[in-house]
């Protein structure tokens, strides 16, 4: 009886670690993935160098022809401002530690909750953030048949899961689903196009699928590590 007991045990210990050590395995192919991701887009050096980012898009809403204009400064401030036949009619910011938003020349408190994935953020790009385990925790997944893409899930420590989908040759980011269990959201980002901006290679045409069909926005101009300040963010 002993002797069962014994065996039973080393086979629950063995199968233990076989399980861990395939996740560690699971878990470095998704790094690995992600670092050729850096590499496609302009290298780890690059992206660490990055502190401002700066943009302008175009893309319709209600009808209507508009820019959309952000600002980021490492590690979480950020800024978005929503352009109407050249005067800003929408503007929300975040300066570190509070959000605000502007509508109509007024500024008031936002919501919270819409800034509170700024409070932890330490990186502009954000596969410098999935590398950093206290960020985030990467799982390759392995359902594409056809290899024509990389999965991988990266569940974030307040809970929201991503999938990320890798192109399996060029290594750009082609797809991003985003699922948020406290508020049992779903969303999906549709990156269409990449363009080359100094030597940052950036996504230049993206699709967000909603119910009553799709917004396309087009990226025109991209800076980084000039035309920002603190001022952006007061």
């Amino acid at each position: 009886m002993k002797l069962t007991t014994t065996i039973f045990t080393i086979c629950l210990i063995a199968g233990g670690n076989n399980l861990l050590f395939s996740q560690n395995i699971n878990e470095d192919k998704a790094k690995e993935i992600i670092e050729k991701a850096i590499q496609a887009t302009g290298g780890k050096e690059l992206l660490n160098s990055i502190k401002t980012l700066y943009s302008i898009s175009e893309t319709t809403m209600d009808g209507r022809k508009v820019n959309w204009i952000t600002k980021e400064m490492a590690p979480n401030k950020g800024s978005f401002e929503i352009e109407y036949q050249g005067r800003i009619v929408y503007r929300s910011w975040f300066d570190g530690k509070i959000g605000y938003e502007t509508v109509n020349g007024e500024k008031k408190l936002a919501d919270p909750e819409e800034f509170k994935e700024k409070l932890n953020r330490k990186y502009i790009m954000n596969e410098l953030a999935y590398l950093d385990p206290s960020l985030y925790k990467l799982e390759l997944v392995e359902n594409n048949p056809d290899k024509t893409y990389n999965e991988i899930k990266a569940t974030s420590t307040d809970g929201k899961v991503l999938h990320l989908f890798y192109d399996a040759k060029s290594y750009l980011l082609k797809k991003e689903t985003k699922e948020n269990p406290d508020k049992n959201a779903f969303s999906t980002v549709i990156y269409n196009e990449y363009k080359k901006f100094g030597a940052l290679i950036y996504c230049s045409k993206t699709t967000f699928p909603t119910e009553d069909g799709e917004q396309i926005i087009t990226l025109t101009d991209l800076y980084y590590n000039k035309k920002i300040s603190e001022k952006d963010f007061k």
